[in-house]
Formats: C-alpha cells, sequence, structure tokens
C-alpha cells in the first residue's frame, strides 16, 4: 500500500491539505475557506469551531482510498491565539495575528519589558504578537491559550494534547530563544500563567497522535509541527548564508538564516536536533494590499487587478503606501496611515493597479536592504507568487534574481519534508524543484528614483 503524510496547512484566510509521498510527490490536495471578521477597527477575528471545521474539510478533500497515512504534518498560521476551556470548548473569538486592539496596552509596557523582550525571544514589544492578545483573552475567562498549532494539536488528539512546537512557541513573545523554554521573566511581565501555556516541544519530537478526528484512524502521530513562514523556509531549502525567503500571503514574512541568536528582529525558524536561527522582517499587508485595491476599483479578485495593472509599464508616480493597521518590519510604526500620493489628471485605474503591484514588491526590499551580507537568492512563495508581473517587478525593485517556487503547496511541503525525514526517509526535495526565474530590468538609475518615490511616499504616511 503506497504511504504518504498528511501535511496539513492553516492559514489566515484557507485551510489546505495535501497527502505527499517520501519523494516529495503531492498526490492529493483539499482547501477550504476561513473567514475573517473585523466588529471593530483594528480588530480581527475568527472562530475557532470555523477554523477546526475548514481544517477538516481539507483533509476529508485530500483524502484517497487504499491510501497508508504514516504520520501528520502542521504548519499553521503564526500569532494568532485560541483560548480553549478545560473541556476542550473555545472561549471567545481567535485574534488574528492582524489583530492590534492591544496597541495602547503595549504603548504603555515599561521601555524595560521591550529591551527585555529583544534580549531573550529577538523580537520586539507589538500587538501583531501572541503575549499581548493572550493577556486580553485571560482577562477576560480562565483558559487554555496558545497558538493555532496547539488548537489544531488539541483537537487532533481527541483534546488530549496541549503542546506547540519551539519555532510557533518563539512567536509569542515569551519563549527564551538562549534557555529553549517559556521564560518565567516575560510570562510574569506580560500577565500569562505558565500553566495556561502549552509544553513547548521541538520541531519533530511528536505531539500525539489522532483520536476522533472525522475521516481518519486513531492513532496515526502527529510527527512534526512548524509555522507556516518557518515550513516555507524549510521547504524551500533556504539555510545557507545570502539565501532569503519571501512568503507572498496576507502579509508577508521574509526570512534568511543565520548561525546564531542575534536580539532584534531574530526568530527561532526550527528546533530539531539543534535550534535554526532567523532574521526575519513581517509585513502587515501585501496580499491584503491588492484585495483592498481591487474591491476599491470595482474589480472583481487580484487576477483582475494583476491584468489591469500589466496594462501600462509604470505607476506613472502614483505610490500606495498600505498602511491600514501602520507599518510591520522595518518600520514598526502602528501610527502610519495609509496613503496615495503621486497622482496627477492623467493619472489611471491602471496606474492605481500598477502601484498596489508596486507596493508589496516595495515592502520586501525594504527589508532585504537591512539585511546584513550580499544577497544571493530570493525564493519566493505564497498565492501571489502565481503574477509574473509582481514577480518581475519584485526583481526590478530588487536589483537582483528571484525564484519563484512552481509549488503552490510549499509550506505544507516542508512541513511534510521534515516530518518524513523524521521517519526516516532520505530528503532534500528543493534540490529537485523548479522555479521561474526572474532576472531585473531596470537601470540602476530607474530604479533608485522610484525606491526614492517610495521612501518619501513612507515618510509622508509616518508623519499624517
Amino acid at each position: 500500500m503506497l504511504q504518504a503524510v498528511l501535511a496539513i496547512d492553516q492559514g489566515t484566510t484557507n485551510s489546505k491539505a495535501a497527502l505527499i509521498t517520501a519523494d516529495g510527490s503531492v498526490l492529493a490536495t483539499g482547501s477550504s475557506p476561513v473567514a475573517l471578521s473585523t466588529p471593530q477597527p483594528g480588530w480581527v477575528e475568527q472562530d475557532a469551531e470555523d477554523l477546526w471545521q475548514s481544517t477538516l474539510k481539507a483533509v476529508q478533500a485530500c483524502l484517497l482510498p487504499e491510501m497508508e497515512i504514516v504520520g501528520v504534518a502542521l504548519s499553521t498560521q503564526r500569532e494568532s491565539v485560541v483560548g480553549w476551556d478545560r473541556s476542550g470548548h473555545p472561549v471567545g473569538a481567535v485574534l488574528g495575528w492582524q489583530d492590534v486592539r492591544t496597541s495602547s496596552w503595549c504603548a504603555q509596557l515599561p521601555g524595560a519589558v521591550d529591551e527585555l523582550v529583544r534580549r531573550r525571544t529577538g523580537l520586539r514589544v507589538d500587538a501583531m504578537f501572541s503575549a499581548p492578545k493572550m493577556r486580553w483573552l485571560l482577562d477576560r475567562s480562565d483558559a487554555y491559550v496558545g497558538t493555532v498549532d496547539s488548537w489544531l494539536i488539541h483537537r487532533l488528539t481527541g483534546c488530549r494534547e496541549h503542546l506547540t512546537d519551539a519555532g510557533n512557541a518563539s512567536r509569542t513573545l515569551l519563549y527564551d530563544l538562549i534557555s529553549l523554554d517559556w521564560s518565567a521573566e516575560l510570562l510574569e511581565a506580560f500577565g500569562v500563567p505558565r500553566g495556561a501555556l502549552a509544553e513547548v516541544r521541538p520541531s519533530d519530537a511528536g505531539f500525539g497522535s489522532t483520536k476522533g478526528v472525522p475521516g481518519l484512524p486513531d492513532g496515526i502521530p502527529i510527527v512534526a509541527v512548524l509555522a507556516d513562514s518557518h515550513a516555507a523556509m524549510y521547504g524551500q531549502g533556504c539555510t545557507a548564508a545570502g539565501m532569503v525567503k519571501a512568503t507572498y500571503g496576507t502579509g508577508s514574512s521574509v526570512m534568511t538564516p543565520v548561525a546564531e541568536f542575534v536580539p532584534g528582529g531574530c526568530t527561532l525558524a526550527w528546533l530539531t536536533d539543534r535550534p535554526v536561527y532567523a532574521l526575519e522582517g513581517n509585513i502587515v499587508s501585501s496580499g491584503a494590499a491588492l484585495a483592498w485595491t481591487a474591491d476599491l476599483l470595482g474589480l472583481p479578485d487580484v487576477g483582475a487587478l494583476m491584468e489591469l495593472a500589466a496594462t501600462v509599464p509604470a505607476a506613472d508616480g502614483v505610490v500606495l503606501v498600505p498602511a491600514f493597521a501602520g507599518l510591520g518590519a522595518p518600520h514598526w510604526d502602528r501610527e502610519a496611515r495609509a496613503a496615495l500620493t503621486g497622482m496627477s489628471s492623467s493619472s489611471t485605474r491602471a496606474h492605481i493597479a500598477r502601484a498596489a503591484v508596486d507596493a508589496v514588491a516595495h515592502q520586501i526590499c525594504d527589508i532585504t536592504d537591512t539585511i546584513p551580507g550580499d544577497l544571493t537568492t530570493l525564493r519566493a512563495d505564497g498565492g501571489a507568487t502565481v503574477s509574473d508581473l509582481l514577480m518581475q517587478t519584485q526583481a526590478d525593485l530588487l536589483g537582483g534574481p528571484v525564484e519563484a517556487a512552481d509549488v503552490p503547496e510549499i509550506s505544507a511541503l516542508g512541513a511534510a519534508e521534515l516530518a518524513w525525514s523524521t521517519l526516516g526517509a532520505t530528503t532534500d526535495w528543493s534540490k529537485d524543484r523548479t522555479y521561474r526565474r526572474f532576472e531585473p530590468h531596470l537601470t540602476p538609475a530607474v530604479r533608485t528614483d522610484r525606491r526614492a518615490r517610495w521612501s518619501a511616499a513612507i515618510a509622508a504616511a509616518r508623519t499624517t
């Protein structure tokens, strides 16, 4: 009987599942959407039960007869927080990673807390991360709290386990990247009791086994767990200095591996026999900016936006800064506001569409500009990479080559590859993967001018 790992990729707007063999072949896939709600400005919520049901639908859509599932691998959205009571029922809404309701609370924390966070976690205090969201939920209920991987593990194991992987834990502001454990000082600073949190395990340590999951037999081991951006980096084979992974999703994550922990901007990509660290920058609105612009222009979807943008050779000076919830890395300015600048009487809907495409690429460049050393390769993944226009724009503004993976399931593949490696298979799937390669076409002078216009628009968005 053919064997496969069931890889579940639970993202911000969709749950996906795939059956993946030991050689990296994808035999079947399933997908189911997950709703987002914004009950107040700055609030972004999901329903925990809806998220679970979406995961089940994706799994059931990809199951094949005569297939032996030898393990489960999880790739999940990061920083979002779920609360549930002792009987396993959700408590309140899932607070999404984009949710900024705790921004004012974060701003009131003493500077010493931010310094402690930087030294211990490599991050900075911001409403995007999990700890402020956990505190908000705990103020309203005595609950278990965890990131999405914890919630799915809990349900996949028949509500028997409360576990998380070290990479997801590293995004909470509570996990010490030196001691590789929850930090007592940070737990106290954020008011999160250790008893409410999951046990942290290495990414390949095993996370219980399935029980009572519709469509799946009991006893399938949950072999490996990775955060989705980390799984994409693993799947892209970005393990050498100078290699950069950029994920184009609702937001964007830009990661490059580093040999050791670096305070400020560092994260734990995964923990196996040793910790693997990465420098990372997070963009709040990339795919979301494309969707917003499509809606603004009365277009049916992002695909139509790309078609409209391709009808003009450039944005003709129009610049969109999509700071709808402030700016993420490297600016980290939650008070910044979205701006559309540079328009004239000759500006058209196509120029605005093109400015939205440019905005995604400019934000990636803002982060890569801060990465020390020479950037040798940028490997791109995520839904928006299907657009040749976006990928060419990225190469043009970067001034270097971009390789876009021709695999939509890259996060699922990364998690599955770690799972198969843990099960004893020989894996190095990225070496056999094909990429669409884009070389820069802009002259240095034009690139410099466009980057300068973008920087000026960013400055204006931060001072209004």
